[in-house]
């Protein structure tokens, strides 16, 4: 039961659907339970929920009812992002938040919201309810566990923030939020540009999951670049006093590649000459017009050989580059493989079904996807499914070494591992050079201590047996004591300074196995 000024309000539960019965007033009122709810992702220990239609006006007589929760011992942390409820004391239309033991809210209209709520608790009921009304968003709230006290919601933007460098927790479903960002991952975004919208775009987290980020604010530029990355266009940006930019272990450098395809156009041009579309000119850095398939099916692909396993964050598509040859792929699959492997589909993260990846809407502008978790293999195909006249793909991949299986010690051959192709996080391969000459040097250095102290201790004693012996022949006994000391005292070593060299590849806090 909800208590409001205008009476009790008693719920009874019919068919799928709830009823609201008003004692004082003797009302009775249908609301169909969940259809009041927006967008809701939710991953692991966060997320985010929105009423139906948000931003937009939210639909009359529905209710909208989420039991969240965090893991058993961590406390539950909220925050409410935005709240725009067309009621003033909340008798119909208004948000509450409850457990068997406690209730905050309701919340609407004028009603103090309170920016965080932190619960002693790990579960909770998200009710949000409407009756009929003119307007209003709704709400967008996010979640997550104590585990990360930074959290923010999708709405916050990068001119919310002084300092010059900080880190926030982003959580999941902040792609479809509408609002615009400006810029591009190369040259940083709008200090207007939402924080974690900006993030997917860049690749730094991916939607599903959410994640951390590490922010760094820099002097404002001219103008922003409009560029369509991991399913978001940015949009065009005009002077700013401020950008942010994300410090991240990096994507990695462009790729040296060879392309093989199933098969390529050739043509005729106006004046008789022979152009050949083939794969050697797929690479995006080679000028002229693409790869093209000579026929536009989905049997037809484009085949990336790297020479060896890669850790493949990224990859960055194009059209036909031609100006009077409009063609292009629109959205295409990802397979890969390693040696004497299978191919595998690159998949989406939260479930088994394979991700199609957003690429291009005309045949010039460069579109950026990245692999979260990223690809560690040998060989990829791209597999256009849905194209623009004719298939059409100019390509270039992110990314860096991956490590090497160590060979077998009784064989000498690399183990089976390293004919897998995988999609789980692998480091780069760390030369400690300085640990490896320490465990040389020092135990050096001690043997030669060793060795010097027990010269020194024979030395001693010798010279002490030669004195005992030397009596001259006009004493007849010794009058005193005759000590000889020997300052065996030696300069310390000097510290010998090692550098190690370290080499890192790129982040993600959080590593997936398909």
């Amino acid at each position: 039961m909800v208590k409001g000024s205008a009476g009790d309000i008693t719920v009874a539960q019919y068919a799928g659907g709830i009823y609201l019965i008003d004692v004082d007033l003797n009302f009775h009122l249908f609301l169909q339970i969940g259809d009041g709810c927006g967008s809701i992702v939710i991953y692991r220990d966060s997320g985010t929920l929105t009423s139906k239609n948000y931003p937009r006006t939210y639909p009359n007589h529905t209710v909208c009812e989420k039991k969240i929760q965090v893991p058993h011992g961590k406390q539950l942390i909220l925050k409410i992002g935005d709240l725009d409820i067309e009621s003033q004391k909340c008798e119909f239309n208004y948000l509450i938040i409850y457990n068997s033991t406690t209730v905050y809210g309701p919340y609407c209209g004028n009603v103090p919201i309170p920016k965080e709520i932190i619960l002693d608790f790990h579960e909770v009921t998200i009710r949000f309810e409407s009756r009929s009304h003119v307007s209003g968003r709704g709400f967008l709230l996010s979640f997550t566990s104590s585990d990360h006290p930074d959290l923010i919601t999708c709405l916050e933007r990068g001119s919310y923030y002084t300092e010059l460098e900080y880190s926030r927790y982003c959580p999941p479903g902040c792609r479809d939020i509408i609002g615009d960002i400006s810029g591009n991952i190369i040259e940083g975004y709008r200090d207007t540009s939402f924080l974690c919208k900006s993030a997917i775009h860049a690749g730094i987290i991916a939607d599903e999951v959410g994640g951390q980020i590490n922010v760094v604010q820099l002097k404002g530029k001219n103008r922003y670049q409009s560029i369509l990355a991991n399913g978001i266009l940015s949009q065009d940006g005009s002077l700013s006093n401020k950008r942010f930019i994300f410090n991240s272990n990096g994507g990695g450098d462009a790729l040296n590649i060879q392309m093989t395809a199933s098969s390529s156009w050739n043509e005729i041009n106006e004046v008789g000459d022979l152009v050949e579309w083939s794969p050697q000119k797929a690479w995006l850095k080679v000028p002229g017009p693409s790869w093209a398939a000579n026929q536009s099916n989905h049997q037809q692909w484009l085949e990336i050989d790297l020479g060896e396993k890669i850790r493949i964050t990224g990859i960055r598509t194009a059209g036909s580059t031609v100006l009077h040859f409009n063609y292009y792929v629109k959205t295409f699959v990802v397979n890969y493989k390693n040696n004497n492997t299978k191919w595998r589909t690159y998949k989406r993260i939260l479930s088994n079904e394979e991700k199609v990846f957003k690429a291009n809407s005309n045949h010039g502008d460069v579109v950026r996807n990245n692999f979260i978790p990223p690809i560690v293999a040998r060989f990829l195909r791209i597999i256009p499914q849905t194209w623009y006249k004719r298939i059409a793909l100019k390509v270039e991949l992110i990314g860096c070494r991956a490590v090497r299986s160590k060979p077998s010690q009784s064989t000498g051959v690399p183990t089976k591992k390293d004919d897998r192709s995988s999609t789980e996080y692998i480091p780069l391969v760390e030369t400690n050079l300085g640990l490896n000459l320490m465990a040389v040097i020092i135990p050096t250095l001690v043997v030669l201590l060793l060795l010097l102290l027990l010269g020194t201790w024979i030395f001693t004693v010798s010279v002490l047996g030669f004195w005992k012996q030397i009596q001259p022949p006009f004493v007849r006994y010794q009058s005193a004591e005759f000590t000889i000391t020997y300052n065996n005292e030696k300069e310390a070593p000097k510290e010998l300074e090692l550098i190690t060299s370290e080499m890192t590849g790129n982040s993600f806090e959080n590593s997936y196995n398909f």
